[in-house]
């Protein structure tokens, strides 16, 4: 990547995505460009000085405010990317709205599905096109992403989809909760299932659309998962932390990934986790009883 490169990191505040945030604003240059994003005013604020004032940071981290729900706010961000900075480098969909295992799944499901889905898919539309040859755009999703994980009834409506396709899905899964039909249909209890699955199949939609000329121009669209990672959303949901890296920990895979030179086909498109990319089709569809899944 050339000098004057811009990076950009959404769900920045805290955990992955200020690790990924300090992590970059690391790793690149003096003049360089890491904007950090969030929908708190003062905490972008707060969280983009912090992040300056870190003894290993390089290049400048200025903050953003941005709501992923508001896909018009993710189309103008991206515009003004457009416009002033020529294009992104480094684009990280990392936004995540937080679920406590007490809460109901299906009450809490449109904002968690704005927040996981919706935002993604506008991320994937908004900032393809203002990727610059060579960048990279990551979603950060999870080893549940691999289609495996839903009920076979459900596949034909992600596998080989394109994002309209991917997103019509959404809404229809989203409709059979409010109708409390959802688990007749065949969906998981569990939000995080379909909708990280989801996730990684509107990567593969965008990626499918774009591989020829990525791979010649050494462009990478990827979906990626972080392991297990100890952070205030995830805690609730695992007994046993022991394997759990920090954020700091976590970043670290996504990073070398954004700044290994060239492009593995084989990870282009794919859910990459560790450096390696994980089978499509792949994995169990989850006991409806056991909600400490591994992710």
């Amino acid at each position: 990547m050339n000098a004057s490169r811009i990076a950009l990191v959404t769900g920045a505040n805290q955990g992955l995505g200020r690790a990924l945030v300090e992590g970059l604003a690391a790793r690149m240059d003096p003049n360089d460009l890491v904007l950090l994003t969030g929908r708190n005013a003062q905490r972008v604020a707060d969280a983009a000085r912090e992040v300056t004032g870190l003894p290993g940071t390089r290049a400048r981290v200025e903050g953003r405010v941005l709501d992923v729900t508001d896909t018009d706010a993710i189309a103008r961000l991206a515009e003004e990317v457009r416009d002033r900075f020529a294009g992104a480098d480094v684009v990280v969909s990392n936004a995540v709205a937080r679920l406590l295992p007490d809460e109901s799944q299906a009450e809490r499901a449109d904002e968690f599905i704005d927040v996981s889905n919706v935002a993604t898919h506008a991320v994937l539309r908004s900032f393809g096109p203002v990727l610059r040859p060579g960048g990279r755009l990551l979603v950060v999703a999870s080893s549940l992403g691999t289609l495996g994980h839903l009920s076979p009834r459900l596949h034909h409506l992600f596998d080989g989809a394109s994002l309209d396709q991917v997103q019509y899905a959404v809404e229809s899964w989203r409709s059979a909760l409010h109708h409390g039909t959802a688990q007749e249909a065949g969906w998981p209890v569990w939000l995080n299932v379909p909708s990280k699955v989801a996730q990684v199949a509107a990567v593969r939609a965008i990626a499918a659309e774009r591989r020829e000329h990525d791979l010649a121009t050494g462009t990478l669209i990827a979906a990626v998962c972080p392991g297990m990672v100890d952070t205030a959303t995830s805690r609730p949901w695992f007994s046993d932390y022991s394997q759990a890296q920090s954020p700091a920990q976590a970043a670290e895979a996504v990073l070398d990934l954004i700044f290994t030179d060239g492009v593995d086909p084989a990870m282009y498109g794919e859910l990459v986790r560790f450096g390696k990319a994980l089978p499509w089709h792949g994995g169990t569809p989850p006991v409806e009883q056991d909600r400490m899944l591994t992710p």
